[in-house]
């Protein structure tokens, strides 16, 4: 039994010599590593001084472990400081692509439309002033004041896109009815009347309502849709402000500093590690997910449409042609319309005052020269606004779009996944997981904070909200079911956006090119069909209206026909104030011999030129 005890002290003190050795060597290696703990504490711009010259017991630690360790108090209040900036930093980073992304689209888009929109306006114009001279001159602002109207309700003006056409064409018909009828005088009750005539006597033909209706769809889908990016733009931008919580900055500093007070400088956060403490730190950013991949399935869909049947260039672009052709219709039934006006109206009385014979001399010799030309120059058309297509624009941002989705339950992925933050996940073993160097046991904590309750590494209050994040999730709702309205060609609400430079801060970056020529079909541009019900991925060519134009050596050889604006706009003119007779058979007109005989060849020349404009659509 002696023998016994003899042994069993023996082994007793043989034991605690040995732990005595390894826990010396334990320390002299942790000494050895406070000199490499000065190295990088200085590569992070902080004072060496400040760093022990051996290990020491870290009781007063209050995040890293109270074990041995090369950080004092000082140093880890100062690392939880640069620990606070480096994740403001990160975040930062992370959220910068995303909002440069929808920026820059929302630049992008508005620069287009409104380039789009002074395009319209400007070949309207040049083709109204070398088609109608002096008449068009003198009644010019009837259509910049549409194109003005137009572009306030773009820009959030609280307009309605049918009174705005129905006020033109009826400001129109006030004007053709007085040129036509020059011998009477129409006080502004009259002219009353004769708007309230129009949906009645259609004279314009079909053109005012399917160009309403056109116009309404597509400004209503390019408005919320450009509110759309420049609302995520907004929410983005307002998320990158969140500071990080008290708890968030403890696990942060516990994840990327605390390897560095036990010596272990080159070891990096367990993968799993990072997850959790990225989870937990962007718990309430993951609950924006679900109304987020709503918003950018709605934003989506309205760019679908974008691209099918309310494309606003296929609208804007031939709206002067449109417009012409309205005009063409009420020339052709002026008579009727002067009837039937006179009739419900009542017969106005004679006009006193005689025009200047110079100005009619002047205005004749005009239309005269004109008909004899037959057609006006061939005008080139710039293939594009603001640099790119339409087509080639929503193509782009819905690219850009999609990779959006999920992004705020994939943000912790994205940190923790960069090899300067985190350990790969294929060195579990070789990890910081918190305590030592040694395998991260917790399990990964799903997404969003009701799901961080249990989180090891962030204390999360999963009984409260964070009270930015839900009004961002308000804000995706409500432009979710503006942008799902005008999906659905609903009238829609204008949202005041957080920025104020709503059209877009970013940079456009989209490649520049030219049109590529896809249109839809001119029977959908006119609303004579049913295009909602039709699929958007084919775009058939438009067949715009042309007339027969000489061969010259210049227009010989073979064109683009997207290059060019065809001969659809040599379209009859307002009929001269110093010219013919408005007054027609049967109307009252006591216009003299000269002028219906002017009269008469007008209206054959508006008659051949209209077979030639609708050449290939309506056969004369």
């Amino acid at each position: 039994m002696a023998d016994a005890g003899w042994i069993s002290l023996a082994q007793c003190f043989k034991a605690c010599v040995l732990f005595l050795v390894v826990s010396f060597g334990q320390c002299q290696t942790l000494n050895t590593a406070c000199i490499e703990v000065k190295k990088a504490y200085t590569e992070k711009g902080l004072d060496e001084n400040e760093v022990p010259i051996k290990a020491m017991p870290g009781s007063d630690l209050t995040i890293c472990p109270h074990t041995e360790t090369c950080c004092t108090r000082g140093m880890e209040d100062k690392l939880t400081s640069l620990s606070r900036k480096e994740h403001s930093k990160q975040m930062d980073e992370s959220l910068k692509l995303l909002k440069t992304t929808f920026a820059s689209r929302t630049k992008k888009f508005d620069e287009f439309f409104t380039a789009l929109l002074d395009k319209a306006k400007r070949e309207l114009h040049e083709m109204f002033l070398q088609t109608y001279g002096l008449l068009y001159q003198q009644n010019a602002a009837i259509f910049s004041q549409l194109f003005d109207d137009l572009r306030s309700y773009y820009k959030g003006k609280d307009m309605n896109l049918v009174e705005i056409m129905d006020n033109f064409f009826s400001k129109l018909l006030q004007k053709m009815f007085e040129l036509l009828n020059v011998n009477y005088h129409f006080d502004e009750s009259y002219l009353n009347c004769v708007t309230e005539r129009m949906n009645d006597l259609k004279p314009f033909g079909e053109v005012p309502q399917k160009l309403s209706h056109q116009v309404k769809r597509a400004f209503i889908a390019a408005r919320t849709f450009v509110q759309g990016l420049a609302i995520g733009r907004d929410i983005v931008s307002t998320i990158m402000d969140i500071a990080p919580s008290e708890a968030c900055l403890k696990a942060t500093v516990r994840m990327m500093y605390c390897p560095l007070c036990r010596g272990l400088t080159s070891t990096k956060p367990c993968n799993n590690f990072c997850l959790n403490t990225m989870k937990g730190c962007l718990a309430y950013q993951a609950d924006l997910n679900v109304p987020w991949n709503e918003y950018i399935e709605s934003l989506n869909k309205v760019a679908q449409r974008l691209e099918g049947p309310f494309n606003f260039e296929t609208v804007m672009d031939p709206i002067d042609v449109k417009i012409s052709e309205a005009i063409m219709n009420f020339q052709e039934n002026a008579n009727v319309v002067s009837t039937k006006i006179f009739t419900g109206c009542g017969t106005p009385r004679l006009a006193r005052k005689r025009r200047d014979a110079q100005t009619e001399t002047e205005t004749q010799k005009h239309t005269f020269e004109f008909v004899t030309n037959g057609t006006k120059p061939n005008r080139g058309r710039p293939t594009t606004a603001a640099g790119t297509s339409l087509d080639r624009l929503v193509r782009d941002i819905k690219d850009k779009v999609k990779t959006a989705k999920d992004f705020w339950v994939q943000l912790p992925y994205v940190v923790c996944n960069n090899e300067q933050v985190a350990a790969a996940a294929s060195k579990e073993d070789d990890c910081w997981n918190g305590q030592d160097r040694a395998r991260y046991l917790p399990e990964v904590q799903k997404d969003g904070s009701l799901h961080q309750i249990n989180n090891p590494e962030v204390d999360v209050d999963v009984t409260k909200s964070n009270t930015v994040i839900s009004r961002q999730k308000v804000q995706l709702q409500l432009i979710s079911t503006r942008l799902n309205n005008a999906y659905s060609g609903e009238d829609v609400d204008w949202i005041d956006t957080e920025d104020s430079d709503s059209s877009g801060s970013g940079s456009g970056d989209l490649a520049e090119g030219s049109a590529s020529g896809e249109r839809v079909t001119e029977e959908q541009v006119n609303g004579s069909i049913d295009i909602d019900n039709q699929p958007t991925t084919k775009k058939p060519v438009v067949r715009r209206p042309s007339t027969e134009k000489p061969k010259t050596p210049a227009t010989s050889k073979p064109e683009d026909p997207d290059k060019n604006r065809t001969g659809g706009k040599n379209n009859p003119k307002f009929e001269d104030k110093n010219g013919g007779s408005r007054g027609s058979g049967g109307s009252g007109g006591k216009g003299s011999g000269a002028n219906v005989t002017l009269s008469l060849g007008l209206f054959l020349f508006v008659l051949s030129l209209h077979c030639g404009l609708r050449q290939g659509l309506v056969p004369c």
